[in-house]
């Protein structure tokens, strides 16, 4: 293979059940000769479906220019690189900065995405996060702690729009979290669900309301790995009664695929 066909492969692994990975980035992380991976959060089971001869190496112990360094050499080599990420890379993948590095040296990459902790959290929990008439927007950020947020991202301003949050790296700063919604105008007894480490064997699930969040946190001792989901849509005892329909499958709802029959006077 020639230097001029081989790239860096940024690819989602996935949550951390190993068959979560796309179909692409399996193919591609079978197919390169150097695998990068984040050896603290991808499954070490996905890992070993590396092609046979790939040189395999973590990156927890690396720093920045020391990643770029070692994908770029192997690019420069002719070989194609599968640097794998937790989730999706693109949601605090930290790949922005490996991307302009790369550009720098002259190495072509690219993205493969792959499934979210937000979604595989959902899935878990059951929930379908925009529930017609009740919520059709979901925020995915993080609660501000030793690093900052833009200005006019604060929680408690993001929150004032009364829909579903998605709360990455913010387990540990539940108390702040809590006040950030009351804040916002969120009553004590608004629905939060908890997964930690989504569809891996060890997971947890704490399903609270903002009033019992951090009580309930510290109890099951999740304190990281862990996404927080919060809002009416998490509701646990929302399957259980039939008031939010879409307007999809209404038989009465036009669209340019069937043609909607006439509702009865």
């Amino acid at each position: 293979m020639s230097s001029g066909e081989a790239k860096v492969y940024i690819i989602g692994a996935g949550p951390g059940d190993p068959e979560l990975i796309t179909v692409k980035g399996l193919k591609l992380l079978k197919q390169a000769e150097l695998v990068l991976y984040t050896d603290s959060l991808v499954n070490e089971e996905l890992i070993a479906q590396a092609g046979e001869g790939a040189e395999v190496l973590q990156s927890s112990g690396m720093d920045l220019e020391e990643m770029v360094e070692v994908m770029a050499k192997a690019v420069n080599e002719g070989k194609n690189v599968a640097r794998v990420h937790t989730g999706d890379p693109a949601v605090y993948g930290a790949i922005l900065e490996q991307m302009v590095l790369l550009k720098q040296r002259g190495i072509p990459y690219e993205i493969v995405p792959g499934v979210s902790s937000v979604f595989a959290s959902a899935a878990v929990l059951g929930a379908e996060l925009t529930v017609p008439d009740l919520t059709q927007t979901v925020i995915l950020t993080r609660a501000e702690g030793r690093t900052p947020v833009p200005e006019r991202e604060k929680l408690r301003d993001l929150a004032s729009h009364h829909c579903t949050v998605a709360l990455f790296l913010s387990a540990t700063l539940a108390k702040k979290v809590v006040r950030e919604f009351l804040e916002a105008g969120w009553s004590e007894d608004t629905p939060v669900a908890v997964v930690q480490r989504a569809t891996w064997p060890d997971q947890k699930i704490v399903r609270s309301t903002l009033k019992n969040l951090d009580d309930d946190l510290r109890s099951a001792g999740i304190r990281m790995h862990a996404m927080i989901l919060a809002g009416w849509a998490l509701d646990p005892t929302i399957t259980e009664r039939d008031e939010h329909r879409s307007k999809l499958y209404d038989k009465t709802f036009t669209h340019g695929y069937r043609k909607g029959v006439a509702a009865h006077e």
